[in-house]
C-alpha cells in the first residue's frame, strides 16, 4: 500500500530546489538571494541538553549548533560529543559561501540554515502555517509539539499505514499510537522504545516494507536525508520532516520528495515553558 501524498506541490517551482545539493548550488550562485559570500555569521554558539521526562523510562541528550545571521539563526545537531571545540570559532565573522564549503557537516547544515531563514523566514508569504504552542512543562510541551507533527503524517496517510520514523522521539510514538498508526522506528543508538520495541539502526532498508516516512532535520546532518528524499520521490510515499536542524533547509523541498514540514527554529520547545510556535508546510490550510 502506498500513503495518499496531499497538501504538497506537485513538483518544485520558485524558492524550492530539486534536492539537496541542488539548494546548496542555487545558494552559492545567489539564486535565493544576496551572493552568500557577502553574508557574514555575527555569532556562533552551541546547546546542550539532557532530559528525561517525568514518568518517561529513558532520556536522551541534545547537542546543537547554531548560527546567527542578521536576526536570523540556523541550526543543525550533532552527536553529543562529536562536533569539536574550534567549530564555533570557525564560524565567527565568517562568510556564508565558506562555510558552505566547511569540512564539517554540521557547520555546512547550519550555514544553509541560517542563510535561508534570514532570506526566506517562516511566514504565510514563503508557505509557512503557524501552529501555536502553548506555554508548559517540557512534556507538555514535547506531546503539543508530536500533535502538530503527526497531524501532518496522519492526514496523508492511508488508515492502517505503516510509518518509518527515523529519529526516535518517544512523544511522537506515543501520538502515533494513539492514531491507530503502525511504526518502524529507527535510530542511530538503537535499543528499544518506551513501549519495548525493538529500534532499527539501518532506516534505509527498512523503506520498501513502510507506507510513509517520518524523518528528524538530523538525517541532514548525518548524510541519511538524499536517500530518504529519493525513495520517497520515486515511490509517491509521503516523506514529512519535524525539523529543528534545517527547518528553513527542508522547506525548500517541498514537492521533490518532502511533502510536509514541521518546523522549529531556534529557541526550541526544551529551552523553556513559555508559549511559541511551531510553522507548518504541506497541511490543510
Amino acid at each position: 500500500m502506498t500513503g495518499t501524498v496531499t497538501g504538497a506541490p506537485a513538483a518544485a517551482g520558485p524558492g524550492h530546489a530539486s534536492g539537496y545539493a541542488e539548494l546548496v548550488r542555487a545558494v552559492e550562485h545567489g539564486e535565493f538571494g544576496p551572493a552568500p559570500g557577502t553574508q557574514r555569521v555575527t555569532t556562533a554558539f552551541t546547546t546542550r541538553q539532557a532530559v528525561r521526562h517525568e514518568g518517561r523510562g529513558t532520556g536522551y541528550r541534545n547537542e546543537v549548533l547554531s548560527l546567527r545571521l542578521g536576526a536570523a539563526v540556523g541550526s543543525c545537531a550533532a552527536e553529543p560529543g562529536e562536533l569539536p571545540a574550534h567549530a564555533v570559532d570557525d564560524c565567527v565573522n565568517t562568510d556564508v559561501a565558506r562555510l558552505l564549503r566547511h569540512p564539517l557537516r554540521t557547520v555546512r547544515v547550519a550555514a544553509l540554515d541560517a542563510y535561508l531563514m534570514h532570506v526566506l523566514p517562516h511566514t504565510p508569504g514563503n508557505g509557512a502555517q503557524p501552529c501555536p504552542l502553548p506555554a508548559g512543562t517540557s512534556l507538555s510541551r514535547s506531546r503539543a509539539r508530536a500533535r502538530a507533527v503527526v497531524d501532518l503524517v496522519a492526514g496523508q496517510t492511508d488508515s492502517g499505514g505503516r510509518v518509518l520514523v527515523v529519529g526516535v522521539v518517544n512523544s511522537l510514538l506515543e501520538c502515533l499510537r494513539s492514531y491507530g498508526l503502525a511504526y518502524v522506528p529507527c535510530d542511530f543508538k538503537g535499543g528499544t522504545t518506551e513501549w519495548g520495541d525493538l529500534v532499527r539502526t539501518d532506516s534505509l532498508s527498512e523503506l520498501e516494507g513502510c507506507d510513509a516516512v517520518l524523518a528528524s532535520g538530523m538525517t541532514l546532518g548525518n548524510g541519511t536525508f538524499e536517500p530518504l528524499r529519493e525513495h520517497a520521490l520515486r515511490h509517491g510515499k509521503p516523506l514529512v520532516m519535524f525539523a529543528q536542524t534545517g527547518s528553513a533547509v527542508l522547506p525548500r523541498m517541498m514537492g521533490a520528495g518532502v511533502t510536509g514540514v514541521c518546523a522549529e527554529p531556534y529557541p526550541f520547545f526544551w529551552l523553556d515553558g513559555g508559549p511559541g510556535v511551531l510553522h507548518r508546510y504541506g497541511g490543510a490550510a
